[in-house]
């Protein structure tokens, strides 16, 4: 036999014989061959436990919550409603806002104040949810955050967000925002929330995530789809009975301007309208 077979085989006789001697100890008699193992098997499995998996046995998570209009509840949902008199005569504009994990709405609707579990403007009635893991990313998209908050893509160790994490951040940066209808508006505050959790890579604004909720987005139910567009319906057809081609002109050159000073200034003026 090789002299370094000789010395590996008198080191494993050694092992054994100290394993022998502390399984006599403790079960009161002298270790077969057969218990060697089991003991060697034993103290393994007691070292490899990982003591957060120890910590984690027994704990019961909350069951996840569900969409309940009745409650307004719209967990990790983008939600819509009509405005008054705009969405008579611009059925795709409305006022959105976002949805927390356990379902209370926050939506941008005045000068520095975020609304919590009060949407403005009535019930939702369409409404898009969002499966956080499959569609948002670790990393928040660099358009979400200005001056201390910029994001740098190579910096490492940045802190990633969780969704209600992401949303405080907006909300806590809107609270010192003005209000604006055409430059800083509820859309500006949803999009700047997608952005923070990476929704589809990002890349949101006020344009993208209108066509998106008008596209896309379900109706709570029938009465909702009617709540949004009768309004319309009724304006359009007592505006072309009483003013007829005037009318339309007049309503296709408010659609023009409204439409066209959100794209200019989406993606012309950048600086234009606040994200």
């Amino acid at each position: 036999m090789h002299p370094t077979q000789t010395t590996h085989l008198s080191s494993i006789i050694a092992l054994q014989l100290v394993n022998c001697y502390y399984c006599s100890s403790l079960f009161g008699s002298v270790c077969s061959s057969t218990l060697i193992p089991k003991c060697f098997t034993t103290m393994t499995m007691e070292a490899n436990i990982d003591p957060e998996n120890q910590l984690m046995i027994g704990e019961n998570y909350p069951e996840t919550v569900q969409i309940d209009p009745r409650r307004a509840r719209f967990p990790r949902c983008i939600v819509w409603t009509p405005l008054p008199i705009i969405s008579w005569f611009v059925p795709f504009i409305g006022h959105i806002g976002i949805g927390r994990e356990d379902g209370v709405i926050l939506d941008f609707a005045g000068p520095n104040f975020v609304f919590v579990d009060n949407f403005a403007f009535g019930a939702v009635t369409r409404y898009i949810q969002i499966d956080k893991d499959k569609e948002c990313c670790t990393f928040p998209h660099p358009s979400a955050f200005k001056g201390e908050d910029q994001y740098e893509q190579d910096e490492p160790g940045h802190d990633t967000f969780t969704w209600d994490a992401a949303l405080r951040k907006s909300t806590q940066e809107f609270q010192h925002r003005s209000y604006n209808l055409l430059t800083c508006n509820c859309h500006s505050f949803v999009a700047n929330n997608l952005n923070r959790l990476g929704f589809h890579s990002g890349g949101w604004n006020v344009v993208n995530l209108a066509a998106l909720i008008f596209l896309k987005g379900h109706w709570v139910s029938t009465a909702s789809m009617v709540r949004s567009f009768l309004p319309f319906v009724l304006a359009f057809l007592l505006g072309l009975a009483f003013g007829g081609l005037t009318f339309l002109t007049y309503l296709a050159f408010f659609n023009f301007v409204l439409v066209g000073w959100f794209l200019l200034g989406t993606y012309c003026f950048k600086d234009l309208i606040h994200l």
